[in-house]
């Protein structure tokens, strides 16, 4: 980690869509902000931003806010997670946004400033809706993985057609309700096959694979080694690595 150059992380959020980054000194003056919070504060480029203060961008009262909380993580060097807050919208007016503030330490442990992220509670929630949307046959799956798929059911729960809940599915999941079921079986084959002294015939029976066969070519293909390999690993009997 010491050969890595100072501030590379930090670009990371330069591609982090829906995501407001900035750091901030300890007097409170912005020192850096990735290019979508120097949007937001009605900038081109990032070096315009630098030195200012909320005082200078924001309204009064919000500015106010923002270095109460600033303060309260400089001096308890703790940070503030969640906070449910006004922050301006692209438009300029104000709206609620999730914003998270974490203490900057230097090389002695001293609080040096202060670096946070800001998302849209609204765009949260748009991004998960489809994922509540299909809570209901995500818990059907949890609960019946050992069962045999029907798609059709699966559909019924969610109030859609076939091809509906399919295409949904998929859209919201990045995979078929076949493949996802899968992942669910391996997962519990994972868990037994680490937790208990069961054979494997009937790990793969109790995961719900339907003979041995099928549960070796399965758990190979998400695992990338055997379930033996994977008992043996899970229990310290992994292959020792060359001195």
């Amino acid at each position: 980690m010491e050969e890595l150059p100072p501030g590379q992380f930090r670009h990371l959020f330069d591609h982090l869509p829906g995501t407001l980054f900035f750091a901030k000194n300890r007097e409170g003056r912005l020192m850096a902000g990735n290019p979508a919070f120097v949007k937001r504060c009605g900038f081109q480029r990032e070096d315009q931003i630098v030195g200012l203060t909320d005082k200078q961008i924001f309204p009064p009262r919000l500015a106010d806010k923002y270095h109460r909380d600033d303060e309260k993580v400089i001096t308890t060097k703790q940070p503030l997670l969640g906070l449910i807050e006004l922050f301006p919208n692209s438009q300029g007016r104000p709206e609620w946004f999730i914003t998270d503030k974490l203490p900057l330490f230097d090389k002695h442990g001293n609080v040096c400033g202060l670096c946070g992220t800001v998302r849209s509670y609204e765009e949260q929630r748009a991004a998960i809706q489809p994922y509540l949307e299909l809570a209901e046959v995500a818990e059907h799956l949890k609960a019946n993985f050992r069962e045999r798929l029907e798609v059709a059911e699966l559909a019924e729960i969610a109030g859609l057609s076939v091809r509906q809940f399919e295409r949904k599915f998929r859209k919201t999941f990045q995979t078929t309700p076949r493949s996802y079921l899968m992942r669910m079986r391996v997962i519990k084959a994972c868990e037994l096959l680490a937790g208990s002294n069961l054979p494997i015939t009937e790990v793969a029976l109790e995961a719900g694979f339907y003979d041995h066969s099928d549960f070796s070519r399965q758990f190979r293909k998400h695992m990338g080694q055997a379930p033996t390999a994977y008992r043996r690993e899970k229990r310290g009997g992994g292959p020792k690595l060359p001195r």
